[in-house]
């Protein structure tokens, strides 16, 4: 029985983490997606593009789906309504996540009456390629062990399962489950590049551990928007993070943003730009451990290389490998595409939204002496290459993206203002040239920023320049862009990046960080209504889990693009944030 699998809609998969990798689980208890042992490894359940591989805990009987996290951490609970009674099954991967092996924790639960579930393991390495080999049961203690591909497979809590399928193609592991109400069962699953450990992984202890653990990784935030979301996002950037402290963009690759339009896109990787967004957004409420670690990634890249800084890198701060085509099916509207061209790109932006974040890592008190010398570096970088053409945000042809420009000039004042170079002067008057020379050739007649000096598009991205500073609120560029925004590019409260030349919502769908910075802006104008309106409507735009991907389809109402998306996350978190704190300050300046 070759797995060929079914693809759900983004917006019903629920994804669990432990720092090192992923999984992406779907409504019928199945594991479509999880590459071993490291983010950008291949695939060992891969079904969510078209390969083969899965882990499936399904109810027997006719059932709906739901399911939940638990409080402070990435522990999910699939939960069916079936036609006997009620079943959960509890998933997560240990935490913290050892960078060699890969722990798999499910525990099924009969919470209601009788539960009943079919169990199918059967994992296939590279994509699927590479099917599972030598299954023997060890009598000693009832585990099956295999192996699968280069990786060593230990599975235990179903000694009485059984091996079906004659071709190593078709080859699985089964076993049915049948419980009483309140009775359970646990199964782990054990998967490393490395020799097993000899005694297998005890499930009540491993259960115990990352409970501990997840509590002790999620702070206690100060008041926020939305603190149940905003409590989540921290979860999901949390299981997003290595321990080395780069956080990957995305759980996945190859889903499309947008069907038969080529635009799909490998991201398992660590972008600057994301983990600087995500330690400003986390640096809102509070010193807390991503803003360490979001400091610690990008300052360790820039100390080594420099104004070559790379755009991404993997967890591990390896170079992002070329692009690739695997030969599957793809998600629906896709196609497979492993690695990622941003390797030979120049983003000048992100030197800009480095010092940015040393800004926000400072007046947290959490700057380091490494961290100080990355300043300087940074700076430096922004002089040299003023005048070269980048990426920019988008990714897109190299040009001097306006955005590019004033990320830089916002970073510099950022950093004159936190008192952490030796010349503040020094960065102010380069962020005044800055301004000054993208004023004169990035300014549209009516007065608000245009996408480059020749592209006289509005960008969603230019509300940024006053969202962090590089022009006050209050100056007539940032008003004039933040109304062009608002009229061009809003629907529904939904924001577009910028207006396609078929027009919105025609090649792209609404792009989610965009909803949350033009909430921020819209605080930042005085609008505090729609400050509002903008921020509910784009944390709306997420599936039962919870998780934001890249894009949203506001005509079918449905996910686009890799899941989860990071710096939705991160957005979304800085929003209710400072949200709340705004509405907290104005409550006690009205207070007699």
């Amino acid at each position: 029985m070759a797995s060929t699998g079914t693809q759900w809609t983004l917006r019903d998969y629920a994804f669990i983490g432990d720092g090192e990798r992923g999984a992406l689980i779907g409504p019928r208890g199945d594991y479509a997606w999880m590459c071993a042992p490291h983010w950008d490894d291949d695939a060992v359940f891969g079904t969510l593009i078209g390969g083969t591989g899965t882990y499936a805990v399904t109810p027997s009987d006719p059932f709906v789906w739901g399911g939940y996290y638990e409080p402070r951490s990435l522990i999910w609970r699939s939960r069916w309504v079936t036609t006997t009674g009620i079943v959960e099954c509890r998933e997560a991967l240990a935490f913290p996540g050892r960078a060699d092996t890969v722990v798999v924790l499910r525990r099924i639960e009969a919470a209601r009456g009788q539960a009943r579930v079919d169990v199918v393991l059967q994992p296939a390495a590279g994509f699927g390629h590479r099917h599972v080999r030598n299954i023997r049961r060890d009598d000693a203690t009832g585990c099956w062990l295999a192996t699968v591909g280069s990786l060593r497979m230990r599975w235990a809590g179903a000694p009485e399962a059984r091996v079906i399928g004659g071709a190593p193609a078709d080859r699985a592991l089964t076993t049915a489950v049948a419980l009483h109400e309140g009775e359970t069962v646990d199964l782990v699953l054990e998967l490393s590049d490395r020799e097993l450990a000899v005694d297998p992984v005890s499930a009540p202890q491993a259960w115990t551990d990352t409970e501990k653990a997840w509590a002790e990784a999620i702070p206690r935030l100060g008041p926020t928007a939305a603190p149940r979301d905003a409590e989540h996002g921290y979860a999901v950037l949390r299981g997003m993070t290595t321990a080395s402290g780069a956080m990957v963009a995305a759980a996945s690759m190859s889903l499309p943003e947008r069907a038969d339009e080529g635009a799909n896109y490998d991201y398992r990787y660590a972008w600057i730009r994301d983990q600087c967004y995500a330690g400003i957004a986390i640096a809102v409420d509070g010193p807390h451990e991503l803003v360490t670690t979001a400091t610690t990634f990008v300052s360790e890249r820039l100390l080594a290389d420099g104004p070559k800084l790379m755009p991404a890198y993997t967890g591990t701060g390896s170079p992002v490998p070329e692009q690739r085509k695997l030969d599957l099916a793809g998600y629906p509207g896709g196609y497979d595409l492993a690695g990622n061209h941003v390797r030979d790109q120049f983003q000048l932006d992100t030197f800009g939204e480095a010092l940015l974040l040393f800004a926000a890592a400072a007046r947290r008190d959490l700057l380091t002496g490494d961290s100080r010398q990355a300043i300087d570096i940074a700076v430096a970088a922004i002089e040299d290459n003023l005048d070269r053409p980048d990426a920019g945000i988008w990714e897109l042809g190299e040009k001097h993206w306006t955005h590019s420009r004033l990320a830089c000039a916002a970073g510099l004042r950022a950093a004159a203002g936190a008192g952490v170079t030796r010349d503040p002067g020094r960065l102010s008057t380069l962020a005044d040239h800055i301004v000054a020379e993208t004023s004169r050739n990035s300014l549209h007649p009516s007065g608000r920023w245009q996408r480059a000096p020749d592209d006289e598009r509005v960008d969603a991205a230019l509300l940024l320049a006053s969202v962090r500073g590089a022009v006050p609120a209050d100056d007539p560029r940032s008003v004039a862009t933040y109304r062009a925004v608002q009229h061009e590019l809003s629907r529904d409260h939904y924001l577009y990046r910028y207006r396609p030349e078929r027009g919105l919502g025609t090649s792209e769908s609404a792009f989610l960080l965009c909803g949350f910075v033009m909430s921020l802006s819209a605080l930042q104008q005085g609008h505090a209504v729609e400050a509002y309106r903008y921020f509910e409507r784009n944390r709306a735009g997420c599936g039962t889990p919870g998780l934001f991907s890249e894009e949203y389809d506001i005509r079918e109402r449905q996910l686009r693009g890799n899941l989860p998306q990071a710096f939705v996350h991160a957005l979304m978190f800085e929003a209710s944030a400072t949200l709340a704190q705004s509405t907290e300050d104005t409550t006690e300046r009205n207070d007699p």
